[in-house]
């Protein structure tokens, strides 16, 4: 998936910097036209006509050397990439991108660019665990970059630990894998809700769930990844919008259900992983209930059935709900599955480890009504996200 891609490979100073010649000369032979910019630093461990005889390209070096008047160098090169690769990433480059600081070429490029950015580090480990080096990177993770893990053992330094720059081989592969190959979903309108509701007792108590909206956003920014148009409907959670996402903000199961039959008319796909409150207040006091002897009875009413509903309404739509059990996981899955008119259902165990509510992890069983039950792996809710997508493209080609 990389040839013909254009990329440019920030070099920076680091002692790692000889395995940026490596991977300039992987990339290369994987059919990719590479650009080098390097750091004042980078060249006192490679010279740049190392990397010019790898690549047949002019290696940028210097802000000030616009050796074609009519081109403003570091704007051209940022137009030109389809992506930047920054291998090592210094901890110093890495705290003047997440800054904004712009005092060479591969920085001054790194502003102007609006492709993929992906970045490798490479540094001692205490340097690499340092609150400063993790806030810097978790800044730049906020806006889009991409972080190539580093791997632990043997470092420059003497010490031993994380810190050690990917190997070529490993940054290819990791680049390969992000690069968007042909979907289904792409262009397909999606809907897909996440994080728990909202059910107001009094202006300060509530009934509520564990839900932190992990899995639907990883879902939603996968799709979107993969082209889909994803329009977001998220109760109360306190996680980022995902790129290219649109986000409606809901507060309780009425709230989602007004969105959700607002978007679902024109949806190609809705995938509804919220915990959505079953049961709320029958009446909601409009001032704080005081505290008073004795035990309280809250009379509850049922909130209306979102994904029932939707399976009433469909017409072309593909209908994927979530169901989050204790027990008897398959059979209560299964049972949601013809009960409300759906396409596929995944379910998980919210009782097992690694699993469920608040976790950064997911183990689910993927149920349709042709197939029999497909168990997944305990695997990050991105990677889980991606598996759900993958088989959600399989029964769009199915229909097709």
């Amino acid at each position: 998936m990389l040839q013909h891609k254009n990329i440019l490979l920030g070099v920076s100073g680091g002692i790692a910097a000889y395995k940026a010649a490596a991977l300039a000369s992987r990339l290369t032979q994987h059919g990719a036209k590479v650009k080098v910019v390097m750091t004042r630093e980078a060249k006192e461990f490679v010279t740049p006509l190392t990397f010019q005889a790898l690549t047949r390209e002019r290696v940028y070096d210097d802000t000030f050397a616009e050796k074609e008047p009519e081109k403003v160098a570091h704007i051209d090169v940022a137009d030109w990439a389809d992506m930047i690769v920054i291998a090592p990433a210094t901890a110093n480059v890495i705290g003047k991108a997440a800054h904004g600081i712009a005092d060479d070429m591969l920085t001054t490029i790194y502003l102007a660019a609006t492709c993929p950015v992906y970045l490798a580090p490479a540094m001692n480990v205490n340097m690499y665990s340092h609150p400063a080096v993790q806030e810097n990177m978790r800044h730049l993770e906020k806006r889009g970059c991409r972080f190539i893990e580093p791997g632990e053992g043997y470092l420059a330094c003497g010490w031993i630990g994380k810190g050690r720059m990917a190997e070529p081989e490993e940054i290819v592969s990791f680049l390969d894998a992000q690069e968007p190959h042909p979907s289904h979903l792409k262009g397909k309108k999606m809907i897909v809700t996440a994080g728990p509701t909202y059910e107001y007792a009094d202006p300060v108590r509530v009934f509520t769930n564990p839900s932190s909206g992990k899995m639907g956003f990883a879902l939603a920014e996968e799709a979107a990844a993969l082209g889909a148009d994803v329009t977001l409907i998220a109760g109360p959670c306190q996680l980022e919008t995902p790129p290219h996402v649109k986000r409606v903000d809901v507060t309780s199961a009425q709230d989602m259900y007004e969105a959700a039959l607002e978007w679902f008319e024109d949806a190609d796909i809705v995938i509804k992983a919220a915990a959505v409150s079953d049961y709320r207040p029958a009446t909601r006091d409009a001032s704080k209930t005081k505290k008073q002897d004795g035990d309280v009875v809250i009379s509850m009413e049922r909130t209306p059935d979102i994904l029932a509903e939707l399976g009433r309404r469909k017409k072309n739509q593909l209908l994927i709900g979530f169901a989050a059990e204790s027990d008897r996981v398959v059979e209560y899955a299964r049972g949601k599955l013809e009960r409300k008119n759906l396409d596929m259902v995944v379910a998980n165990d919210i009782s097992a480890e690694n699993a469920g509510f608040r976790t950064d992890t997911n183990e689910v069983i993927l149920l349709t009504n042709e197939e029999p039950p497909r168990p997944l792996a305990c695997m990050s809710k991105h990677e889980t996200a991606k598996a759900i997508l993958t088989h959600t493209e399989s029964l769009l080609k199915g229909r097709s």
